[in-house]
């Protein structure tokens, strides 16, 4: 199984830009709360979630394609390859999300970047940020505006959760690491 220092040592090398290393602590993080409130192992959905854009950084346009073939070959599981490739669905492959690991990672991927904006604007950042303000920030189409909304909400339909409840668990996954993700706020 997927430990969090085997995805570190995977991604060494791969993902070097520091925006997108932020970026997928912040799905870590995020797919941690999710295991939790699914009942599935912590460390293997954060694991995952820190591989997730494994390829991304060397084949922006080729997303994915990069990815199967050299995770199989460093021992990752093929049920962990096929829940990376799930987030791509229906964008950069046909693989859909089935298991709650995949739906979850298809969901968080693109909602943890308003919660990370929204985050940023606050003067106490991610440590008071609450669901109601971010649902604010979530029906306005120009802000974070590179966050596809309508795969939030596919990713929602899927897990038959409420955009509410997720985002919920995804503030609270990330707030756990407030400092690390530079999410303390303005007055930090």
């Amino acid at each position: 199984m997927l430990t969090i220092q085997r995805a570190r040592e995977l991604n060494e090398g791969m993902i070097t830009q520091e925006n997108l290393q932020l970026h997928v602590k912040n799905v870590c993080y995020a797919m941690g709360a999710m295991a939790r409130h699914f009942g599935a192992d912590e460390e293997q959905w954060m694991a995952v979630g820190l591989l997730h854009d494994y390829d991304y950084e060397k084949y922006p346009e080729e997303h994915l394609q990069h990815t199967e073939e050299p995770l199989l070959a460093a021992g990752v599981s093929p049920e962990e390859v096929r829940a990376i490739l799930s987030h791509g669905h229906g964008i950069l492959n046909g693989i859909r999300p089935e298991t709650d690991m995949e739906k979850s990672l298809f969901t968080v991927d693109e909602l943890t970047g308003i919660i990370q904006a929204a985050a940023r604007m606050r003067p106490n950042g991610i440590r008071d940020l609450e669901v109601k303000s971010l649902m604010k920030k979530f029906k306005d189409k120009k802000f974070a505006a590179k966050c596809d909304r309508d795969l939030i909400l596919q990713g929602c339909e899927m897990l038959g959760m409420e955009l509410r409840d997720v985002a919920e668990l995804c503030i609270e996954g990330m707030r756990e690491h407030a400092e690390e993700l530079g999410l303390t706020g303005t007055q930090a």
